[in-house]
């Protein structure tokens, strides 16, 4: 019958191996058959030894500080890993001057891109402008138009009312 603890350390294995196999299928083809082997073997080394640290409650805690110094150990290798992928690109001449033209050439096109938008917005906005302008110009003469009739309209009733 499993205790409570090895039931905990099962489903921690479980979750691992779902996170090792979602990472490793995010990784190129030939990273993720060199992590495959090394997670396959780091997977059947960590099963044989829990196995064996089961066996007593002082394994088990030595494992337990065992992981406690190997956790930084891993994330700073993890780190080293990732600055040397990143590296790699810049490592020979041709290659660094190929990654730089790569990256002058995203630059262009999103410059190109930005101005389009920006000229697009322009457009629309001188448009909107113009349209406004228009409306305005045409209530004010509709306006202008109505009051000098007023005007004119009173103009001639009050001359027609003044004794001649």
């Amino acid at each position: 019958m499993a205790t409570q603890t090895q039931t905990q350390r099962r489903a921690s294995a479980k979750k691992a191996a779902a996170t090792r196999k979602r990472n490793a299928s995010r990784t190129t083809a030939r990273s993720t058959r060199s992590r495959a082997r090394t997670t396959a073997s780091t997977a059947a080394n960590t099963a044989s030894t829990r196995a064996k640290a089961e066996a007593t409650g002082l394994q088990a805690l030595a494992l337990q500080v065992e992981r406690a110094a190997l956790i930084p150990v891993g994330a700073a290798l993890i780190a080293r890993d990732n600055v040397v992928e990143n590296v790699k690109p810049f490592t020979t001449r041709t290659s660094a001057e190929r990654e730089i033209n790569k990256l002058q050439r995203r630059v262009a096109t999103n410059l190109r891109k930005f101005e389009r938008r920006g000229t697009t917005a322009r457009n629309k906005f001188q448009r909107e402008v113009k349209r406004n302008r228009t409306q305005v110009e045409r209530f004010v003469r509709t306006n202008r138009r109505n009051i000098e009739s007023q005007a004119n309209g009173l103009v001639s009733s009050v001359a027609s009312n003044l004794p001649s």
